[in-house]
């Protein structure tokens, strides 16, 4: 019988270190993160990765190792990690832009001959870090250069320019909500898809909104379209509103530039100012969260009639303007915090 072989302090060091960076990033630290911390190559977290994968805890120890033979190397992992975070799965000729578990799936098999199921692959994601998401969507029509150009000199102009005068800065945005526009999900058995009973009417509702920074919130309803005098009309009531110069950052739409509008293109003695963000740009906007936040609340909501919609929306939308804490977490937002300036 072979005598048991002790575990040197070493040993257990170099296995503590290498089982801290496994849990890691199972835990949602990116990979490179952990790397540069611990001081390890990418390709030797991937291979303990590889490890852990085949054969647990167990596996990152310098002993013999037990579990499966690994059927995925460090190497496959490194490549799967930077497919799906550098790329999308178009570049590999397929025709979706999301990745799916089908997706990798194939993609395995086509560029490594490695064939696992679709919850096989699951939990090999969930090892690299990564979980389901619902993506953000970006039009590619957007600029980079009107992007970089908004973010390094428009805006802080603007910033520049509320701080000489004393305005504060304003987000302003229109939506519409409709009360067969559902959303959420319901318990139920499995297998037994549920039916919701709903009024079966089409009405909504059409609002503008604007927030700043500061956490103040103001909105309105309208009838009909927007327009150039309606939107001129808002900003003013949020000029007498705020009871010092505002200015107002605004998407690229004809009745945001023209018309009524035309004039607060330029500083006026109204102390009213008018700028636009980059075309395409809809999520520099905080305030499209506040119709996110709108919207998630009514999409769980039995709406009777146009009057009980309007109730509902009045409701949300008061909630959201008497909470400044809610608002200001709009501009900690990734694609927002360039807004949170202190005004």
């Amino acid at each position: 019988m072979k005598p048991k072989t002790s575990v040197t302090a070493k040993e257990e060091a170099r296995y503590q270190k290498r089982k801290l960076a496994v849990d890691a990033v199972r835990q949602g630290e990116k990979i490179s993160v952990v790397a540069r911390v611990l001081n390890v190559p990418l390709r030797t977290l991937f291979l303990w990765l590889a490890l852990y994968r085949a054969g647990g805890h167990d596996g990152l120890r310098e002993a013999k190792r037990s579990g499966r033979p690994r059927k995925v190397s460090g190497e496959v992992l490194q490549w799967l990690y930077a497919a799906i975070t550098l790329g999308d799965p178009r570049q590999y000729q397929f025709d979706f832009c999301l990745w799916t578990l089908g997706i990798i799936r194939t993609m395995l098999k086509q560029q490594h001959g490695i064939e696992l199921s679709k919850s096989g692959v699951s939990r090999l994601l969930r090892h690299l870090g990564l979980s389901p998401q619902v993506p953000k969507y970006k039009s590619y029509r957007q600029d980079p250069k009107e992007l970089r150009r908004y973010l390094r000199r428009t805006f802080p102009a603007l910033v520049r320019e509320a701080k000489r005068t004393g305005a504060v800065i304003y987000f302003v945005d229109e939506a519409a909500v409709r009360a067969d526009a559902h959303q959420g999900t319901t318990w139920a058995p499995v297998g037994e898809t549920p039916v919701v009973e709903d009024s079966g009417d089409r009405f909504g509702l059409k609002l503008i909104s604007a927030v700043s920074p500061r956490g103040d919130m103001k909105f309105a309803t309208f009838d009909g379209r927007m327009n150039s005098e309606r939107f001129a009309a808002f900003i003013q009531k949020l000029r007498s509103d705020a009871g010092r110069p505002i200015i107002v950052i605004a998407d690229n739409a004809k009745y945001h530039k023209e018309g009524a509008v035309k004039r607060y293109l330029q500083p006026t003695e109204e102390g009213i100012l008018v700028a636009h963000l980059p075309t395409y740009s809809p999520e520099l906007n905080p305030d499209e969260q506040v119709w996110n936040h709108l919207k998630r609340r009514l999409g769980k909501m039995f709406l009777e009639s146009k009057e009980h919609l309007k109730d509902e929306v009045r409701n949300t939308m008061l909630s959201i303007q008497q909470s400044i804490a809610l608002v200001r977490s709009f501009f900690e937002l990734e694609d927002n915090r360039y807004a949170a300036n202190d005004l």
